[in-house]
């Protein structure tokens, strides 16, 4: 049995938190939001962000992240990407030396064009990646919850502490893989919620499968491209935490990036858009920050500079179709 540390209880923080709590471990949730905690405190259940999944005995809510960390043999941070720094920094001065960190937030840092395990080797320092460990795959929280069949993968530098995730979190319901490379899951998992933008606001726009498959197969060629001129294994793309993650971001409607582009593709603003969805849509925020990363890069990325120009009202959903469809001539590969 371990003490888990669990930063941040939306969704994704909380069903993660029942997998491993159902499992006989103690889990200690903290968000900066008091009003939530209560609510999750008082109904034993997630209402606002996961309803209709009941807390175990063994998940109590706490009022600090200094109470949450107390004791814990692992810390896992929830929190959306855009929060993760002001997350970790709040945590640091109690997150003792033996204890892995797990980090499950999707996305790039605007400004700083940082990965979350940059940030997080930013502010702790490089040995703490030896125990930093990345959870990512096609994993809606809605399905964990409710314990439908689930594979996701960790990934870290130290390939111990990625089994030793691996085995807290396995049960016959919810499977995990370990790899390597955390500059390919990292990338996989942040760059499929710009694409999964696009293909929501291809269906807004009435567009039909064909569309949307385009959209895949050219967005995961980007996202490839630019995950290789940044250190990533090209194989990584092809597996879970690439094309596994990229299909359900795309096709579901438990995707809030999809959702949020449906909205958009039906003639909203991305503000309206946002506002409908109420929940945190990272693809919104690393559009921008991919965008600038790729010409940083110097690696071409159309489906990404297009949506992103959608996002900020620089281009309307037509145009941007336009703009890739009349693009000049090219061999796919």
């Amino acid at each position: 049995m371990s003490n888990i540390g669990v930063i941040g209880a939306g969704s994704w923080g909380t069903a993660l938190a029942t997998v491993v709590a159902d499992k006989g471990n103690q889990v200690k949730i903290f968000d900066v939001d008091e009003k939530h905690l209560k609510s999750m405190e008082e109904h034993r259940e997630n209402v606002d962000y996961l309803p209709g999944v009941p807390l175990s005995d063994n998940i109590q809510m706490v009022y600090t992240s200094e109470e949450a960390l107390k004791d814990a043999d692992v810390v896992l941070f929830s929190a959306p990407a855009q929060h993760f720094r002001s997350a970790l920094l709040s945590a640091k001065d109690y997150i003792s030396e033996d204890v892995l960190v797990i980090d499950v937030a999707k996305g790039i840092e605007k400004g700083t064009h940082k990965r979350m395990s940059e940030i997080a080797e930013e502010i702790m320092g490089e040995a703490f990646l030896d125990r930093y460990v990345v959870l990512s795959g096609p994993s809606h929280a809605e399905e964990v919850g409710r314990k439908l069949p689930t594979t996701v993968a960790t990934a870290s530098t130290n390939m111990d502490a990625a089994k030793a995730i691996q085995d807290l979190f396995m049960t016959d319901r919810f499977r995990v893989y370990t790899l390597d490379d955390v500059v390919g899951v990292e990338l996989g998992g942040a760059l499929k919620n710009i694409i999964a933008l696009g293909a929501g606001i291809s269906d807004g726009m009435g567009f039909g499968d064909n569309a949307k498959a385009a959209l895949m197969t050219r967005g995961l060629a980007e996202i490839t491209r630019l995950g290789i001129k940044l250190g990533a294994k090209p194989e990584t793309f092809a597996g879970l935490t690439g094309t596994g993650d990229l299909i359900v971001t795309c096709t579901s409607m438990h995707s809030r990036n999809r959702r949020c582009g449906i909205l958009m593709g039906e003639g909203m603003s991305p503000e309206e858009a946002i506002a409908k969805v109420g929940m945190v849509v990272e693809g919104m925020f690393t559009a921008e920050a991919a965008y600038e990363l790729s010409k940083i890069a110097g690696v071409e990325m159309p489906i990404t500079e297009a949506i992103y120009k959608v996002t900020k009202g620089e281009i309307t959903a037509p145009q941007a179709l336009e703009s890739l469809m009349n693009r000049s001539r090219k061999s796919e590969f």
